[in-house]
């Protein structure tokens, strides 16, 4: 997928609608905090805390403070009216979420999402909050495998913190090309939020080219008759099944964002970035529906070939098991017409003398006659039967 140019202005700070923070306290004595008041925030933990990815307060697009501790860009944050908060987070832990929250006002449901994981892609507005559940991606070209990652987002007037859940996507590179456009990164939170969807998405490309490549394993190996392809195509059918439901939901949650172009006064500019991350979503999300086709399709193909396999091989067995009848059979029959002379020889080899025809002078060529008609019976009836 081309780079798109970073030329792209979104929403100016001044058509932004929500609160600000006031930069200095309101003249005259302080007021005694209300009953209902919540307690101040703990200090959450040290920016060296492996949570904390990067915290920056920028102003006019440039960053003015790389604060050492969150509660230190709150302060930061209070003292540049016209600034804006990005806070990176990887894997937070719960006191952390619950300050970042007492700071900016977070729900408590999108909080709990966040701390969770394993959520839906999903687009929520609490207030002047927008709350993004994203699904990133990425291809393991070594183990041939799809891993899936879980970005929140969370969206105010004047900060944005990313809740990232996995090694996708690469958001310290977003940083950086924010950070080379200041004319991009001062036109607010917005900005910041479609250059994360922009690295989402352009991160799908190269899994689905991993997952183009596989097919076309998966292809060759069908048939070429190997047993281990069944397995294969079922891992990959679970990864598309896990893809579609990355991809499918961002179609949705992209054009609701466009629906509200107008009520929010989005720069044209934005909104032309937003319509460029939904072409190319839509495009992703038609590539891993014929995936999950093709898959299908496949499948069925392996099954014919593997049950046309078996039906040869059991015809084979079937042939050999005929051919053992037969040779059976021409056995049992010269077996049978053996076993007339050798009964008569027995009988009259056991020399008893007072057995019957002993002594009569045709006795020696009736029994030959005997023997010669059973046996020559025996072959005619077996011949006739085709057993010889």
């Amino acid at each position: 997928m081309p780079e798109r140019p970073d030329h792209r202005r979104p929403t100016p700070p001044e058509k932004r609608t929500g609160w600000r923070r006031p930069a200095t306290p309101p003249a005259g004595p302080p007021a005694a905090p209300p009953p209902s008041a919540e307690p101040a925030p703990p200090d959450p933990a040290p920016a060296n805390h492996r949570s904390v990815i990067d915290s920056a307060v920028y102003r006019d697009g440039r960053r003015v403070a790389s604060p050492t501790t969150l509660a230190d860009t709150f302060r930061q944050l209070r003292d540049q009216p016209d600034g804006m908060a990005w806070i990176g987070l990887h894997r937070p832990t719960e006191p952390e979420l619950h300050s970042l929250a007492a700071e900016f006002n977070l729900h408590e449901l999108a909080v709990e999402d966040a701390l969770e994981a394993h959520q839906r892609p999903k687009l929520e507005r609490y207030g002047d909050t927008l709350f993004v559940v994203l699904r990133a991606a990425r291809y393991l070209d070594a183990l041939e495998e799809v891993d899936f990652a879980e970005l929140h987002v969370f969206v105010g007037p004047d900060f944005l913190i990313t809740v990232r859940h996995g090694a996708a996507p690469d958001l310290p590179a977003v940083r950086r090309r924010m950070e080379e456009t200041p004319e991009l990164l001062s036109l607010g939170p917005e900005a910041v939020l479609y250059a994360i969807l922009d690295a989402v998405v352009d991160g799908y490309a190269p899994v689905v080219e991993g997952v183009q490549n596989d097919m076309d394993e998966i292809e060759t190996e069908v048939f070429r008759g190997d047993p281990e392809v069944s397995r294969r195509i079922y891992e990959l059918s679970r990864e598309m099944v896990e893809f579609q439901r990355a991809t499918r939901p961002l179609v949705g949650m992209l054009h609701g964002l466009m629906a509200g172009f107008a009520k929010y006064g989005t720069d044209e500019e934005l909104q032309r970035y937003l319509r460029d991350v939904a072409d190319h979503v839509t495009h992703t999300s038609e590539r891993v529906d014929g995936f999950r086709q093709a898959l299908t399709e496949i499948l069925t193909v392996n099954a014919t070939l593997v049950s046309q396999q078996q039906n040869a091989e059991m015809r084979a067995l079937a042939e050999a098991g005929f051919e053992q009848n037969e040779e059976i059979k021409k056995i049992s029959s010269w077996a049978a017409i053996l076993f007339a002379p050798t009964l008569v020889g027995t009988i009259y080899g056991m020399n008893f003398d007072t057995m019957p025809e002993l002594h009569w002078v045709a006795g020696y060529p009736f029994a030959i006659l005997l023997m010669a008609v059973v046996c020559t019976s025996l072959y005619v009836i077996f011949k006739k039967r085709d057993w010889l």
